[in-house]
């Protein structure tokens, strides 16, 4: 029985230089993640004043 419940907990049997490295790798890929969405916001941002652009000049044309 002590064998299965050893064998339930979650036992992580790599080294900590192992750990490091991909802690490491994890924290750089949020950093990239991170950049994409502000790249990704201020995208959004300038095709939604573009946007706003367009339909202001619509709106202003002669009927």
């Amino acid at each position: 029985m002590a064998k299965a419940l050893l064998g339930h907990v979650n036992h992580d049997a790599r080294t900590p230089s192992v750990l490091a490295v991909e802690n490491s790798r994890l924290r750089r890929r949020v950093a990239d993640l991170e950049s994409l969405v502000l790249r990704l916001q201020a995208d959004n941002d300038r095709l939604a004043a573009a946007v706003r652009e367009t339909r202001v000049a619509e709106d202003l044309q002669p009927a």
